[in-house]
C-alpha cells in the first residue's frame, strides 16, 4: 500500500483558486496511477482528475479547463490546482494511487468549500 498525504483544502470565495498536494511515501514512478476524486454530502464519490505513469490525464467534464492535475517526480507529489472554483464544487477531495501489486491507496481526505 501507498501512504498518501493530502493538503491544501480551505475555504474560498467564488471564482477564486486552491491549490491541493499529495505527497505519497514512495517514489511516484513505482505507481501507476494517481489520482483526485471528490464526495460532496449527500452523494456518491466522483472522478475529479487523474494522470498514470504515461502522463495521460482525464479530467471529469465539470472540471474540465478549470482544473489541472500534475505531479513532481521529485517530490513525489501530485498537485490539482482548482481555479475558477463554484460552490458545486464543495467536496471532500481525495488523493488515490495505484498499483498492480497493491490496489488503490486513498488519502484521508482535505475538505474544499466555495462559499456563494
Amino acid at each position: 500500500q501507498v501512504q498518501l498525504v493530502e493538503s491544501g483544502g480551505g475555504l474560498v470565495q467564488a471564482g477564486g483558486s486552491l491549490r491541493l498536494s499529495c505527497a505519497a511515501s514512495r517514489s511516484i514512478f513505482s505507481i501507476n496511477a494517481m489520482g483526485w476524486y471528490r464526495q460532496a454530502r449527500g452523494k456518491q464519490r466522483e472522478l475529479v482528475a487523474s494522470i498514470n505513469s504515461g502522463a495521460q490525464i482525464t479530467y471529469a467534464d465539470s472540471v474540465k479547463g478549470r482544473f489541472t492535475i500534475s505531479s513532481d517526480n521529485a517530490k513525489n507529489t501530485v498537485n490539482l490546482q482548482m481555479n475558477s472554483l463554484q460552490p458545486e464544487d464543495t467536496a471532500v477531495y481525495y488523493c488515490t494511487a495505484y498499483t498492480l501489486r497493491s490496489g488503490s491507496s486513498w488519502g484521508q481526505g482535505t475538505q474544499v468549500t466555495v462559499s456563494s
